[in-house]
This record gives structure tokens, sequence and C-alpha cells, in this order.
């Protein structure tokens, strides 16, 4: 921690916003402590937290691997392609130097501090107004929970820093935070966000409401407060939110921040030495397709299999190579610079937003609503309806459907671990797949292993058991 701290010192701040779009375009080195004295330099911080969603270990490609590789939805085409740092995570051959899970704990990190010497110093800012400085919190309070969100999910008792870190001794030699004291830090800021956010936004890209009331629906989900989740995840259909009638405009890059996107982060191909586009479709698209390919984190042939006959979702999502191939329809080439890549990725969107629902109201065997939420997606999607009379049919039934919405989204380990199944559903997954002989699952990999150089650095960051 103490090593990551030191490197919070002097950031890369991302700045410029035009009229109507988020954008994130670095500018220069500056040091914080000489920094934020008025309004400009204010936003140019905020921005730089939004900025930090960009980074190789948020959701550039941290979140996408992790939340998919481990499940039974992708797999890595080429192991041994960038020193098997994906295919340790098909195989469950995780190692705590793997890079990518580095990357993970340190660019979230990173994006923290920056959000927590915001939400520090705004308050002082003599130019700004006091309904703005309420709006800005809620998007710092909002990206902080979503990061500590996604590490506690990946690495279970984090550190939980709530202030700004200026002295670099602060938390060294101090054990992680457990788990359920971080998960109420982030339904606190997650609450304190709704309160003050905005409906609407005029610039794509900035956090509004309706993604502070989902994530939070998201979080509480997680913990099993079904009830409390539903007071929420309801609210949001008030808010303007559509299913898209046809399903290949949800990812379409000339369609992005459509009605059904509730929150995404904001890629572009060509911006300042295209730095600001995303290396996914490089790193997710099958070895050949297209020129440095990697050929990681690729459908499986199962889950492109489980489609039923006149599922519009199959050919929007999934496409197939020459040789049979799938590969992800919701990231495309939009630059001769394969990674500089202009989709978004979407974080949270209204369908989501549905299943949760009918999941919560399955859990409290609400079988009517259970049934009407699932069959919203499933209608959109041109496949028959369902009444499904129980709790349990009903649970696997939301089960296969967000596996298939959301296939490539990042959600799928994440859901498999809350509901449960990890461990059956990818035993089964090994012994019905060929080349997995060797691929066993154990209760330890349902975290990832604390990075390494963290633990190097301060001791008192114990390893999870298992690794």
């Amino acid at each position: 921690m103490k090593k990551l701290i030191i490197t919070l010192f002097s950031l890369s701040f991302l700045v410029s916003c035009s009229s109507d779009l988020l954008d994130v375009n670095p500018e220069a080195q500056k040091v914080s402590s000489q920094f934020y004295t008025n309004s400009a330099e204010i936003e140019q911080g905020i921005t730089s937290v939004y900025g930090s969603l960009q980074y190789t270990g948020q959701y550039q490609l941290g979140m996408p691997a992790l939340g998919e590789l481990p499940s039974d939805n992708t797999y890595d085409e080429v192991p041994a392609n960038d020193a098997f740092t994906y295919g340790e995570l098909d195989f469950f051959t995780i190692q705590p130097n793997n890079t990518l899970i580095a990357s993970t704990w340190k660019d979230n990190y990173i994006g923290i501090q920056q959000a927590n010497i915001i939400l520090t110093r705004i308050d002082k800012i003599p130019d700004m107004t006091d309904a703005l400085k309420s709006t800005r919190m809620g998007e710092m309070k909002f990206l902080r929970a979503l990061m500590y969100f996604n590490l506690v999910r990946t690495f279970g008792d984090v550190p939980l820093v709530l202030k700004e870190t200026t002295n670099v001794n602060d938390y060294f030699g101090q054990p992680r935070t457990p788990v359920a004291e971080v998960y109420a830090a982030i339904e606190t800021d997650l609450k304190d966000a709704i309160d003050l956010l905005p409906n609407t936004t005029t610039q794509k890209g900035r956090v509004t409401k309706g993604a502070a009331l989902g994530i939070l629906g998201k979080v509480l989900l997680t913990e099993k407060k079904y009830a409390e989740s539903l007071t929420y995840l309801s609210q949001i259909e008030g808010l303007g939110y559509q299913l898209l009638t046809d399903v290949s405009k949800i990812f379409d890059v000339a369609n992005e921040n459509n009605a059904e996107i509730i929150f995404d982060v904001q890629f572009a191909s060509g911006l300042n030495g295209n730095s600001e586009g995303s290396s996914a479709f490089q790193m997710f698209s099958p070895s050949g397709s297209v020129s440095g390919a990697k050929g990681h984190n690729l459908p499986t042939k199962e889950v492109y299999n489980l489609y039923s006959t006149g599922d519009t979702r199959r050919s929007a999502y999934i496409g197939l190579t020459s040789s049979g191939i799938p590969f992800s329809k919701k990231l495309v080439k939009t630059s001769n610079t394969i990674a500089d890549g202009g989709s978004n990725f979407v974080v949270l969107r209204l369908a989501d937003i549905f299943l949760m629902m009918a999941e919560c109201f399955a859990e409290q065997n609400n079988t009517v609503n259970a049934n009407l939420y699932l069959n919203k997606i499933k209608t959109r999607a041109g496949i028959a309806t369902v009444n499904l009379p129980t709790k349990d049919l009903l649970l696997n039934e939301i089960d296969r459907e967000r596996r298939l919405e959301f296939v490539g989204e990042g959600h799928r380990w994440f859901d498999l671990i809350r509901t449960g199944k990890a461990i059956s559903v990818m035993t089964t997954h090994f012994t019905n797949n060929q080349g997995y002989s060797t691929a066993q699952i154990k209760a330890h990999h349902l975290l990832m292993p604390v990075p390494q150089g963290q633990i190097n650095t301060d001791p008192a960051l114990k390893q999870n058991p298992g690794y």
C-alpha cells in the first residue's frame, strides 16, 4: 500500500470537457499539493477520476477479463500470449504476480485517491456554486463506491481509505479492512450520491442518479438484501431509460450513450495521439482475425449454442470467424490502430436492472413480478415468454438469461459467485469441454490473490488463503 500511495502524489490529470461529451485527454503532470485552487483545476481533477476508469486494471481490460474469463462464458484461445496472464484466469492457475491482477488493485486505488482528494478539497473552492459542488461530490462518491465494489468483489478484504492520503505512512502496516465494513462504506457513498446527483446530464459519460440507484441495487443484491435492493432498482423505471427494440443497436458505436445505457466508460479513437481508445478489441479478438489480435476472453461455443432459435441476441452479440471461432460483436474495430478502439464499455444498462429486479422478486417468492421482469428481456430478444411457478425455476431461468444477455460485459463470474454456483458450474464446464483436463476450481479461487508486489511492500497485507 505504501508503494502504491507514493505513486499517487504525482497524478496525470485528465482534462477538457466538450459541451455534450465527457472527454478525458491528458494535459500535464501536476503535483496535487500545488493544485486545486479554483473551479477549473477541480474540474480537471474530477475528470481524471473518470479517466482512471479507462486504465488497464479497470474497464479497459481488468473488469471485462476478471468478470468473464474465470467463468463458463469465455475462454483464452491463446493462453501463452502475454505470458499466460489471461490463461491463468481461464484454467485457475492464478499466481499472485499476475500483472493484470496487479493493475486491477493499483488502478482502482489511483482512482480512489484522486476521488478522495476532490472530496477533501472541493468545499474550499470559492468560485463554484453550492449546487455544482453537490453534484460533483455525488459523482466522486459514486465513482469511489464503484471502484471499492470492484475491489471487494475481486479480492475480499481490502484497505478502506476514505480521505485524502497526504502521508505515505498513514496506512503502512495496517491490515486489510473486513468485507462487511467495506460494503457499509460503499452503501453510504451510493446513498449520498443518490441525493446529490441529477436525473439527467448534458454531458454523456457523467454519472446520474440512475447509475447510483442501479449500482446500489446491485451491491444490495450481492449482499442478499433483496427487499432493500428493490426499493432502489424500482426507482429507475421512472427516469426515462428504455430497452432498445433492436439489440444490435445497443453496442453500435454510432449509437453510443443510447436510451438503454445508464452508465458506461467512454473510449474514443484518434484522440490525443491514439491514447483515448481501448485495447479491448485487440486483446479480445480471435488470433489471426485482425492484425495483432491476442485471442483472449473469447465467447465459448457453449454459450454461443445456448441461444435458442429466433433469439436475436446471438447474431447481435456474437459472430463466428471463417473457421468457426466465436468473437464478441460488442467490441468493434473503429481505427486502423488496433489498440485504439472506440467502443465504450457498458457498466450498467436497463436490461441489467430488470433482471436484477426479477431475481430480487424471485428470492422473495413473488413469482408474478419475477416472471414479469424476466419476460421483458425475453420479449425484447424475440423468444417465448415463461410463467414459471417456483422460486428455483425462476432463479435458474434468470441466471440463464443473464448469461446470454450480458456475455462479455464482465458480469458472469460475479453472478456465479453471488449465487453460490461458481464451483459446481465450473467443475461441470471443465468436465464437458475438451482441453480442461488439468483445470480445477477450488474454494479459494472465489477470490483473486492480493498482488505479490503489494505484500512485498507492506507485509501487513496478508495473502488470501490458498495462494
